[in-house]
This record gives structure tokens, sequence and C-alpha cells, in this order.
């Protein structure tokens, strides 16, 4: 297995609102307990703009005056259709119902978890683009010590993928606008340097990288089994888990993978590295650190999300949770710290795509905060889609800002 995508080297933002689009904003909640729904997916009907909700559950979604309907949806979940207003529009209050599914006359494959696996494999080719495709989206990278944060890094990215029946090698990322904030005390501070950043959506795009995960020699690696069926956005899914079948050199992973029902595609893995073994664990998470410093894993999680589009499966949505303890020699405790990165695919360009350069693209060696610059420009997103910041979020970054002025 190729070396895991996590985050950076360690570290928002208002959406400004544009005047010539239709701003949405609402919070999405499940609609029998009220608790916010995290990560929803929230698309104009019929196009591929789309954003997700933040943590807090809340969105804002800036679209054309064409558009007439937005479709919310999340797995386990009903989706829901709602009308784009006429004139200002109020913030959104939506709530989703939870799915129940009926298992009368659904297929089930109780001891046939990995053969279901295996096509579904078959049928990537068939099941997703068959044609060079220009990708665009947000992307923001965050770090924390213990519960502060310490570092801030979001942008635009351009994402070209080509065809699902070619490797990844041609795949490239590009970064078109960016912006960081990082805490200016020197005690925040921690060079540990993990792979990933804006290439994650090549490097964690399972049914396109199948040296991640999806091919025969890495599945022979695992166990399967069935669980119960789930929904996401009104078409049912099954859902098979995997775990580590057998002992390896390196750490294997704990997850669902989630398999659309009517076409066998891929929509949804949640994919948890297994980090009893700290050393292998290590060597999977890490690539350099300061002398000095002993790292100890504690999580390497990865959530990626694909949407059924128009007969298509693309991907949507990607999210990592990389979280350490680092501890100094002569020091009494360790320092915990989290990084998290998130990419959402905001629209698409599928006609006359272009290569994106070998000079103008972002590597996975590249640290993202190299690339762009400090930021305090409150119009910098002008009318382009982003995740919005949540609360907490939106606080520490007043509070680095003040601590650079």
């Amino acid at each position: 297995m190729k070396q895991t995508s996590a985050l950076l080297a360690l570290l928002i933002v208002a959406a400004p609102i544009a005047a010539q689009k239709t701003v949405l904003s609402g919070t999405v909640s499940n609609g029998t307990t009220g608790a916010r729904v995290a990560q929803a997916s929230v698309t104009v009907k019929g196009s591929s703009v789309s954003v997700v909700t933040n943590d807090d559950g809340f969105f804002t979604l800036k679209v054309d005056a064409a558009a007439d309907s937005i479709v919310v949806s999340h797995v386990g979940y009903h989706s829901r259709r709602l009308a784009v207003p006429a004139g200002p529009a109020p913030t959104l209050d939506v709530r989703l119902l939870p799915a129940a599914i009926e298992l009368r006359g659904v297929e089930v494959w109780p001891d046939d978890a990995r053969r279901l696996v295996d096509i579904a494999v078959s049928k990537i080719p068939a099941n997703y683009s068959q044609q060079p495709e220009l990708l665009h989206g947000f992307y923001r990278e965050t770090a924390m010590k213990r519960k502060h944060f310490i570092y801030v890094a979001e942008g635009l990215v351009d994402m070209y993928k080509t065809a699902y029946n070619r490797d990844t090698a041609r795949d490239r990322v590009a970064i078109r606008k960016g912006r960081r904030l990082l805490s200016p005390k020197k005690s925040d501070t921690l060079s540990v340097k993990v792979m990933g950043g804006p290439v994650l959506p090549v490097q964690l795009d399972i049914v396109k990288n199948l040296d991640f995960l999806l091919n025969k020699s890495e599945l022979d690696c695992y166990t399967f089994v069935m669980e119960a069926p789930e929904v996401i956005d009104n078409r049912m899914q099954y859902v098979v888990s995997i775990s580590p079948g057998k002992a390896m050199p390196y750490a294997l992973y704990y997850g669902k993978l989630y398999i659309d029902r009517g076409t066998l595609a891929f929509t949804r893995a949640e994919l948890t590295l297994d980090v009893s073994d700290a050393e292998k664990a290590t060597r999977e998470m890490l690539v350099r650190k300061p002398s000095g410093v002993r790292f100890k894993p504690k999580e390497l999680s990865c959530l990626v999300d694909y949407r059924y589009d128009g007969g298509v499966t693309r991907i949507s949505y990607i999210r990592s949770t990389f979280r350490f303890n680092c501890d100094w020699r002569r020091r009494l405790f360790a320092t915990s710290f989290a990084a998290f990165c998130e990419m959402v695919v905001t629209d698409t360009s599928h006609d006359g795509a272009q290569p994106i350069s070998g000079r103008s693209s972002f590597d996975s060696r590249d640290a993202f905060y190299d690339r762009v610059d400090f930021f305090l420009d409150p119009t910098f997103w002008e009318d382009y889609n982003i995740i919005e910041p949540t609360e907490s979020l939106d606080k520490a970054v007043d509070r680095l800002v003040k601590k650079h002025l």
C-alpha cells in the first residue's frame, strides 16, 4: 500500500456576498432529534455546483439567477429539494428525515461481501467518467495544539482527472488562489511534515488510485462483512465493513465501503488506520520530523464521498483527520496535536478539459503553507463557493489575526 495521505506542515474565513449571485444560507439538522448534520451535500438541482455543511451544520451556497432549486442530502437521510426563493433569500432551516430501509425484495449478499466489492471494482470504468474532466474545489487545512487552532490555510483548487479507465499518473492539482494564517508564538510551531495537502483528492480517490486499497493484493489482506444497508440521496446502498485479516509489514485499515444498489458504484468510503502498532502507523503517517521529537500516532481517518450525477458517479468531498502526540526529551508531558483537511468539489467542467502543467501543479512533497500568502482581505472569496468556517474556527481566526496586528 502506498503511503497514506493525511496533512501538511503544521496550520477560513468569512464568505463575502457577491451581488451577481443569489446567496442561500442555512442549517441542516436531523428532523427527528434536531441534531445538526455535518458534511451534508447541498447541490444546485441539475448542475454540478455544490458545497457541504460545516461541522456546525451550516452552509452558504452562491447560485446563478437561473437556478430554481437545491437538493440537500446525507447518508442515512431522505434527500430534500427546496426551491430557490425569488428576491432576498431567508436563512433556511433544512430538516432531513432519517430513511427507513425496506429490505423486502432487496438482493442481499450475506456470504459474498468480498465478491460484491470485486464486482464493484470491475465496474469502475463504466460507472465513473470516461473522459478527462476539470474539477473546481475549495480546500482547507487546519491544525490545533491541544484545543486551540494554531494554523489555518485555505484556497481554491483545480483538479484535472483523466478517464477512470486510466491510472492517476497524469492527474494534477493546481492552486488558483489561497491564503494562510499561522500563530506567531514560537511555542505553537512544530515542523512535522506529513503527506497530503491539495493532492488528497488524487491520492484518496480510491476508485481511481487502486494502489491505495481496491486492488486484489490489498483486498486479500482484509476480511469483509455485509452490514445493514443505508440510503444516500434517496438511493439504496449496500454497506460492506472491512477489517485487517492478516498481519502485514505496514498498517491496515478498518472501515466501511458504500456501494450503490442500482449501479454497483462505490459512493462512499470511511477508513480509519489501525494504530495498534505504533511503529507501523508512524511509518504510514509521517514523512519527517525534527530530531529529538517523539511522535505517537493517535488517529488517521479518511472520508471519501462520491455523488451520482446524470448516470456518472463523481468524487464530491474528501476529509482527513490526523491526531498525534509529540513529546520532547526533558519535558514532563506530551502535547496533543490534530490536523484536518477537507476539499469539496464546487463545480465541474465536463467538456474540453485541458491538463494542468507540471510547473503549475501542486506536489505531495510541497507544503500548502509555502504556496499561499498571509490573509486579511474580507472580500477574498468574491462569488466563489466555500465550506463555511465553524463558529469556533471563526473566533480562532479573529484571535490569530489580532496577534499579527
